[in-house]
């Protein structure tokens, strides 16, 4: 019975090359797995510039996989802003590729594999309180022309406010024919990134008063985080240990 190899390489992002340098070496760290799951580790030198393909694969902390190939990769970035007037920008980025060329019905040629499928950008602008005083979003990359017509659908979203029930009333006027279903998707979690950005910004005020409380499963009223954040809002003593 064969044995299946799997190589992690861990590269510090430096060159290294001979001449001026002299003699360098550059290192490249191996973590070798076979399929019975043991490990062992490796080292290799070599001299001058040193090209890695594949790029290298980040170690992820879950057991080890069965044997898969990758058929599409989803990248989302946000940022929370303190702007110089006072009020907040909170943006976000979407953006679709797949390791293989596709295929797609508004073109008769595919998409280059590595090549954005939907690049996607929003940002929403809050005062203080939470209240969206702005909204803007912009459509890169998407499968129809059309689609860039909905980034406008985003304004009924200004004047409310980013608090309990953001995501039910994102969902409710953009669902749908309404407005993209991946701008919605983006404007549901940026409330959490809006809530951490600017309560984060000022941490008296976040911990001035349980606006946490029950809003995740550390800080359930009855476990032991509330009891030690809010002794006098929490529920009975929990048990559990923080």
């Amino acid at each position: 019975m064969g044995v299946s190899i799997h190589f992690f390489l861990f590269v510090e992002p430096v060159w290294l090359t001979s001449g001026a340098l002299g003699s360098a070496a550059l290192t490249v760290k191996q973590k070798k797995v076979d399929s019975t799951g043991a490990a062992a580790g490796a080292t290799m030198h070599g001299n001058g510039p040193v090209r890695l393909s594949p790029p290298v694969e980040p170690v992820m902390p879950l057991t080890l996989p069965a044997p898969r190939r990758e058929v599409h990769h989803r990248a989302i970035d946000m940022r929370a802003f303190a702007r110089d007037d006072g009020l907040f920008d909170v943006e976000a980025r979407l953006v679709d590729r797949k390791p293989f060329p596709f295929l797609r019905a508004s073109s008769p040629e595919p998409v280059p594999a590595g090549d954005p499928l939907h690049d996607l950008w929003v940002r929403i602008t809050l005062d203080s309180e939470f209240v969206v005083r702005d909204i803007e979003a912009s459509s890169d990359a998407t499968p129809w022309r059309l689609c860039r017509e909905a980034e406008g659908t985003l304004k009924v979203l200004i004047g409310e406010k980013v608090a309990r029930g953001w995501s039910a009333k994102v969902k409710e006027r953009l669902r749908g024919a309404a407005g993209c279903t991946h701008l919605m998707e983006m404007l549901v979690t940026l409330g959490t990134t809006a809530l951490q950005g600017i309560r984060g910004a000022d941490p008296e005020r976040a911990l001035a008063a349980p606006w946490k409380m029950d809003s995740c499963y550390a800080y359930g009223r009855e476990r032991a985080v509330a009891k030690i954040l809010w002794p006098e809002q929490a529920g009975p003593a929990a048990t559990d240990a923080p």
